[in-house]
């Protein structure tokens, strides 16, 4: 039943609600992408490799990728950029996408189809083209629109035809063998940018870096949706420069970087950055946090960040006061109107059902659940989407 039940379900069917993709092209640069993903509702944009200068997915338009705030974070803070950041910024976005394609897939493909490019094929996201028709008598495809299903869009469906997978939904995770016990982690005290290289691979993981002590208790973590929380601006009360954030990563301690991240930027350790990159020599990331920049970059950023071009009597001056201080009312993602602090990692235990866990992944829109000790916090493992997903679908063979 299981089996024919995922073979019978189109992936169409998960795109219900979801919005219309809006990719960047190619010739994007990253500061174009910063300030999109400043002004979008996720912590991700994808990149269309489309030749076409326009922003609409068409059915000819293959993703090259997705770019987030922790990959342009990653790649500011890199040996190659750290030291002319400013440079860096100018560099086409592809230099900073996820290296991976997005597989288009036909609408009419079955659950298990999908599962299967997620499973065996290492999709992270699939992009559903979506068909509209001219409202005229002749009903033929006047254009093609698309949208972005992630692994939290199955993982969903699945929640919601749990009653199909009884026999599973109760097991603990223990018992199902999903616990991963090759964790991100860094130390408390370890250099924040030391992590770097643990954060791009949480990010296309849809993981992140968990921050332990010397005895391997779990402290809290870095999870790329907390920065792009941090980002947005939507825990922020003052504002807070765009470019402190890398500048956070590339002289603070692991510890230091969540409590910075935690009080929206907190500007009493503003001086502290500053005075650490200039002891390491760090000119050009001083320059990005005190907004010493060229006219070229400024005038982009400002389009950019208000998405209309500036007005002539608006003075270069004037404009470099206001980049990175304007005040952003949305509050960005779900995840992050959640408001969840970096020490408010998701947590279970060896004995949580799988429900359980699917529940709390879901609520806290994560993709990942850290699995503690019950009595000392101690760290023992992650569970991810992936591990989950799979337990369905060896249900499902298994049960036909």
């Amino acid at each position: 039943m299981a089996l024919s039940f995922l073979a019978r379900n189109e992936v169409s069917d998960l795109c219900i609600g979801k919005p219309t993709l809006t990719p960047l092209p190619v010739s994007t640069t990253v500061s174009d992408a910063l300030f999109a993903l400043r002004r979008c509702f996720d912590s991700y944009l994808s990149i269309c490799s489309s030749s076409s200068s326009s922003h609409t997915a068409t059915s000819e338009s293959k993703s090259a990728g997705k770019v987030s705030i922790v990959d342009i974070i990653c790649f500011l803070c890199s040996d190659s950029n750290i030291h002319s950041p400013i440079a860096a910024l100018k560099s086409p976005v592809s230099a900073v996408s996820s290296e991976y394609l997005i597989p288009t897939v036909d609408p009419h493909s079955s659950i298990l189809e999908g599962l299967d490019l997620i499973l065996d094929g290492g999709a992270r996201n699939l992009i559903i083209p979506r068909r509209k028709k001219k409202n005229g008598s002749g009903g033929k495809v006047s254009e093609v629109d698309c949208c972005c299903l992630s692994q939290e869009d199955f993982v969903r469906f699945f929640l919601d035809s749990i009653g199909i997978f009884s026999s599973v939904a109760a097991q603990s995770v223990e018992t199902l063998g999903i616990i991963n016990t090759e964790t991100l982690a860094i130390g408390y005290n370890d250099p924040a940018i030391s992590a770097i290289h643990l954060l791009k691979q949480a990010a296309l993981a849809h993981s992140a870096v968990v921050v332990v002590t010397n005895d391997g208790k779990l402290i809290g973590e870095i999870s790329p949706s907390t920065l792009a929380f941090f980002f947005s601006g939507g825990s922020i009360e003052n504002d807070t420069d765009v470019f402190s954030l890398p500048a956070a990563v590339a002289t603070l301690t692991a510890g230091e970087l969540m409590a910075f991240v935690d009080c929206g930027g907190g500007n009493s350790m503003i001086p502290t950055i500053k005075e650490r990159l200039k002891e390491r020599n760090l000119t050009g990331m001083l320059e990005l946090l005190e907004g010493d920049y060229d006219e070229d970059l400024i005038s982009v950023f400002s389009s950019s960040s208000s998405g209309t071009s500036s007005s002539d009597e608006e003075s270069p001056a004037t404009r470099k006061s206001s980049i990175g201080r304007r005040k952003y009312s949305r509050s960005g993602s779900y995840s992050a109107r959640m408001g969840r602090k970096s020490e408010e990692a998701i947590v279970c235990h060896r004995r949580s059902s799988l429900v359980a866990v699917m529940i709390q992944a879901l609520a806290h829109r994560v993709s990942y659940v850290w699995v503690v000790e019950e009595e000392d916090y101690k760290l023992v493992g992650v569970i991810v989407f992936p591990d989950l997903l799979n337990v369905f679908r060896e249900q499902a063979l298994g049960l036909e």
